[in-house]
Order: C-alpha cells, then sequence, then structure tokens
C-alpha cells in the first residue's frame, strides 16, 4: 500500500528511486553532483509519490543552516575518526560544515559541548560514542536535546544513550560473542577482559556477549578477570601490566576496544611475552591499523565510516513520531594475534 502524502519520507523517495539518501537530496535540491538523468528521475519519482521536503531537513541540504555538530569522547581516538570521516564524506556531499567537539567521556562536559553547538545554531546535532549505562548521567543532556528538537534541532545518536533520538547501532553484543567464541573455539579457558568503565553501555553491551559465549560453552564466566582503566591505548597498557603483577594466569587477552588492545600488546612485547604463542590477544573495532601490526590484530569489525554516514542520513530525514533506529553489522576478522594456548 503507498503511504499517505503526510508520512512520505526522503528515505522513501530514495528506496523508490532506487539511489541514496545523499543522491535522493542532491537531486531534488538541485545541487551538483548528480547526473541530469538520475535527478530528473528522483524529481519524477518524488512527484509521483506526493513528496514534499521537510523544511528542516531542506535548510539542511539548501544551505539556510549549513552547519552540523558532531559530538566525540576522544577524537584522538581511531574509532571516533573513522566515524567522524564518515559525517564529514556525506557533509561535504551536502555541502555541510561539520564542526567536532571533544567530550573525553565527561557527561558534564558532553551537555557543555552540546549547549554551545545549540547556541551556535547548528542544525543537527550528532552524539557519537557509547551512552551511559545510568539514565541520570545523561538526563542534562536529553533536556537540553529535546529542547533543541522542539525548536526544529534534529539529533542522532552512534550507540545505545538514554537521549530519546533516532540512532544507529552497533552490533556490540553480537561482537562480544563472537570474538568471545572465537578465543573459546580455540582452546581458551583462562582469558581476561581489558575494558574501559563498565558503567558505559557500549562495555555492558560487548560485556554481554562475552558472557553468553561462556554460558553456551558451559564455562564459568564470574571469575573471569576484568580490568577496567581508561578506553584507550594508556588504559591498555595499565590494565596489562596489571594482570602481570596480579600474577593472573591467562592464555588470551580480550580487549574491548582496538585501542586497549594495541596497548596489551606493546606491554606484552616489552616484557617478552610472545603473541601468540604464550598469550593471545584480540580487540574490538578494526580501526585502519589492526592489520599492520606485529602480529596484526584479530578483531571484531564495526562499519564505523559508515556509521557516521548512516547518523547524518538519520539527521536529514524528516523527524519521525518516534525515534528511528539503524543496526550496523560486524564481522569476525581472525589475524596472526590469536592462537591455540600454548602454540
Amino acid at each position: 500500500m503507498a503511504k499517505e502524502r503526510a508520512t512520505l519520507r526522503l528515505q522513501d523517495v530514495a528506496e523508490e528511486a532506487g539511489v541514496s539518501i545523499a543522491t535522493a537530496s542532491r537531486s531534488l535540491s538541485g545541487a551538483t553532483g548528480v547526473s541530469d538523468s538520475v535527478a530528473a528521475h528522483v524529481r519524477a519519482v518524488a512527484a509521483r509519490l506526493g513528496y514534499v521536503a521537510n523544511v528542516h531537513a531542506r535548510s539542511l541540504a539548501a544551505g539556510t543552516s549549513r552547519s552540523v555538530g558532531l559530538v566525540v569522547h576522544e577524537i584522538g581516538d581511531p574509532y571516533f575518526a573513522e566515524i567522524a570521516s564518515g559525517v564529514l564524506r556525506l557533509g561535504a556531499e551536502e555541502g555541510l560544515t561539520v564542526q567536532i567537539c571533544h567530550t573525553g567521556r565527561d557527561p558534564r562536559r558532553e551537555v557543555e559541548q552540546i549547549r554551545e553547538l545549540v547556541a551556535q545554531r547548528v542544525g543537527a546535532i550528532i552524539i557519537a560514542g557509547s551512552g551511559f549505562v545510568d539514565p541520570a548521567q545523561q538526563w542534562d543532556a536529553k533536556t537540553a536535546l529535546q529542547a533543541y528538537q522542539a525548536a526544529g534541532g534534529r539529533v542522532a545518536v552512534i550507540g545505545r544513550h538514554h537521549l530519546g533520538a533516532d540512532a544507529v547501532l552497533p552490533e556490540n553484543t553480537k561482537g562480544g560473542r563472537a570474538v568471545a567464541d572465537h578465543l573459546i573455539g580455540l582452546g581458551h579457558r583462562r582469558i581476561a577482559v581489558i575494558t574501559g568503565s563498565l558503567g558505559l553501555t557500549t562495555v555492558a553491551d560487548r560485556m554481554v556477549g562475552v558472557r553468553e559465549a561462556h554460558e553456551a560453552a558451559g564455562l564459568a564466566f564470574d571469575h573471569l578477570p576484568v580490568l577496567e582503566a581508561p578506553f584507550t591505548r594508556d588504559g591498555g597498557k595499565q590494565a596489562t601490566a596489571r594482570l602481570l603483577e596480579e600474577g593472573h594466569d591467562v592464555t588470551a587477552v580480550l580487549a574491548l576496544n582496538d585501542d586497549m588492545a594495541i596497548g596489551a600488546l606493546s606491554v606484552l612485547r616489552s616484557r617478552g611475552i610472545a603473541v601468540p604463542e604464550q598469550i593471545s590477544v584480540s580487540g574490538f573495532d578494526d580501526v585502519a591499523v589492526a592489520g599492520d601490526l606485529a602480529p596484526s590484530l584479530t578483531t571484531v569489525r564495526l562499519p564505523m565510516a559508515d556509521m557516521g554516514e548512516q547518523a547524518l542520513g538519520l539527521a536529514l530525514l524528516d523527524r519521525g513520531s518516534r525515534p528511528r533506529r539503524r543496526t550496523a553489522g560486524h564481522e569476525l576478522v581472525i589475524r596472526d594475534s590469536t592462537g591455540v594456548p600454548g602454540a
């Protein structure tokens, strides 16, 4: 059944025309970068469907509000750099300026950055990175963003948040299950987990997957060494050093992001511990450098640049009656840093 005119979205036009949201937007706004034939086809589809562009989405595409705010936790983290590349890529196609803000994973700083972006009258705000398990930690941010949306602003988030906004959701739980299944399948029974704060939803969701893998294999999960540290390369070094100093007898280190895994590899190398012959190491995210390490890093690949592009794409859509969800897939990438125990 055809959609009612009032509920038609740019996404519907793009799907019917067989083009991307970005191409549909450029075709309808008269922007460059689309062939005359494609633009004519998209306009014909829009006319047939009875699509009329939302004023806010049109202003973002056409230039009344040409600025987008991107809020990340750590601008130096390759995970966020790759997400930003996706936002910047689609932003450039749409003729938008992207302003990037850094919070350092501090909820108070996040609110400050949001309020500053609102004061600068950006047309959309994208929050990238983990939410917090405790909704109270994002209450002020949620309040600020709700007021911003009520005034016509658009918001999209990447990751699981309590912000009531459109979201791109990485498969963190499935990815955690996949990498833990891999290590268990190799024969590892003494696995240590090094991780950022357990108060982050990203960490909590990945830990659920690790737990599921252990329970499915009939292995105890609650006795696993779990070492919290900053969700950074230095944090990975700190956690791995503690692991060794505390004398945990493990055959594998499962890091919940690649930055921490890289830190772990550095410490193990400095202590003369061979990877994977003595201890296997795995990561999560598959940042660009992961395949170039020595040994190359086994990890879970998330489509980070695509996640950034999807988030901005959501922000270019008409606001829905309820928050929309897009799922970003995962892929286990097996490289040289993992092997059978004692290999």
